[in-house]
């Protein structure tokens, strides 16, 4: 059985929190019905004239309400989150990510908000509220997430005479081998320590009915192509199994290495600012989606309402979520942190759809991306306890097969027997 994050939690800094009077501290600072205190993850500083206008706006437009901006760093706001429900004292709303809070919602640690949503909801994008849904109930106001571009050489691409950039994942392969056969350099570097992504966007689960699957004949006819492609040095060998193989990825492409490369529009920036000759010979194109209809690199980040919220409080919370969410916030806040909203009709500004004459690269990047963010979606195994131990050791299989150290079943199928033994141990427990 899955360990509760309660549980989890219990085990590591949040206990020490409820020594001695900080519980009676704690639930004296109740809310006022007019106070609404709500929590970001990293956004200082470089937020907070954002956050602290934003703030003085509403309060101006709604005399009587107070309101309260608090952020912690992304690493402890869950510790946070946590003591402060537990201590009947949550904040109104809090910035999560989608897999905190599929694990919250199931703890029953966070609320519904399909009511407080009201007539706000079909002004989203339906795929980020698609991410938000579980059970059949919706867990948090959409507030912004990311998606995959495909970068790549002309000059490279020109030399290995392919004439367009991929549409599919067979064909981002395809070049890569063209590539590396034609001009000896790698084409591609996925980032395979996030296969498990990668799997599901290609329409192979990875778990299903509490068991692991991902030895089918599908799964290893996808680890069989790159393969095939790392046999022909269609792949850059550099970092491709690291935890994170980005700066590996960006490093070779600035330095003409690598054919293509699968970033977040940003990554065109860099590439601008740090290597001005392969950018004037860089175009970008929308990432290919998946059989699924999936983009690649959605990350989505969201407000969701916290359990043990006043009842009377709601109303207020969820007119203020819907402010701090709306279009013309979520478009201020998209542009100042080079990221896109969920909100469909400040997902389609002009700033993000419109190329200019003569753009270059990075501004393509930025509209290519707008393509994809209506498909983009937050991909990740839910409901598994300690799931990065057991990833390493799917990455690790994978790896083995990739390289040709061993056969692809095989090790696909030792990988399943281990998570399955540690699944079922988790089940009894």
């Amino acid at each position: 059985m899955r360990e509760s994050i309660l549980k989890r939690l219990a085990r590591s800094a949040w206990v020490p929190a409820f020594a001695g009077t900080t519980v009676l501290l704690l639930a004296a600072n109740s809310f006022a019905a007019d106070k609404i205190e709500f929590w970001t993850f990293s956004m200082k500083p470089k937020f907070t004239p954002y956050f602290e206008t934003l703030v003085r706006n509403y309060e101006a437009a709604n005399p009587g309400v107070k309101v309260e901006w608090v952020d912690f760093p992304w690493d402890i706001i869950q510790t946070k989150l946590v003591t402060r429900i537990v201590a009947g004292t949550p904040p109104a709303l809090v910035n999560l990510n989608v897999p905190w809070a599929d694990e919250f919602a199931r703890d029953g640690l966070l609320a519904p908000v399909d009511k407080l949503l009201a007539d706000a909801r079909p002004r989203y994008l339906a795929s980020t509220l698609e991410d938000l849904t579980f059970n059949g109930k919706t867990y948090g106001f959409p507030m912004y997430s990311n998606v995959a571009v495909i970068a790549y050489n002309t000059q490279i691409f020109q030399a290995a005479a392919i004439p367009h950039a991929p549409r599919n994942l067979d064909e981002q392969l395809a070049f890569a081998r063209q590539i590396a056969a034609r001009t000896g350099k790698a084409g591609l570097c996925p980032a395979l320590s996030k296969i498990d992504g990668l799997m599901m966007q290609q329409g192979l689960p990875v778990i299903e009915n509490g068991k692991a699957v991902f030895n089918s004949p599908g799964h290893v006819a996808l680890i069989r192509k790159l393969a095939e492609t790392y046999k022909a040095g269609g792949l850059l060998k550099d970092a491709l199994f690291a935890e994170d193989n980005f700066p590996a990825a960006i490093d070779a492409y600035k330095g003409g290495r690598l054919g293509m490369l699968l970033a977040p529009p940003t990554a065109v920036k860099r590439i601008e600012s740090d290597a001005k000759d392969i950018y004037a010979i860089t175009d970008v194109a929308p990432a290919p989606l998946g059989p699924t209809g999936i983009a690649d690199g959605g990350w989505l980040i969201h407000f969701g309402v916290p359990k043990n919220v006043d009842a009377k409080l709601l109303p207020a919370v969820g007119k203020f979520a819907r402010y701090l969410t709306n279009d013309a916030n979520q478009l201020a806040f998209a542009k100042q942190a080079s990221v896109y909203p969920a909100m469909a009709q400040a997902a389609n500004d002009p700033f993000f759809t419109t190329v200019p004459p003569g753009a270059g690269a990075a501004e393509k990047a930025v509209a290519a991306g707008a393509v994809s963010m209506p498909h983009s979606h937050t991909l990740y195994v839910a409901g598994i306890t300690d799931y990065d131990e057991l990833r390493r050791y799917l990455v690790k299989a994978v790896e083995a097969g990739v390289t040709g150290k061993q056969d692809i079943q095989q090790a696909l199928d030792q990988a399943v027997a281990i998570w399955n033994k540690k699944l079922a141990a988790q089940r009894s427990h």
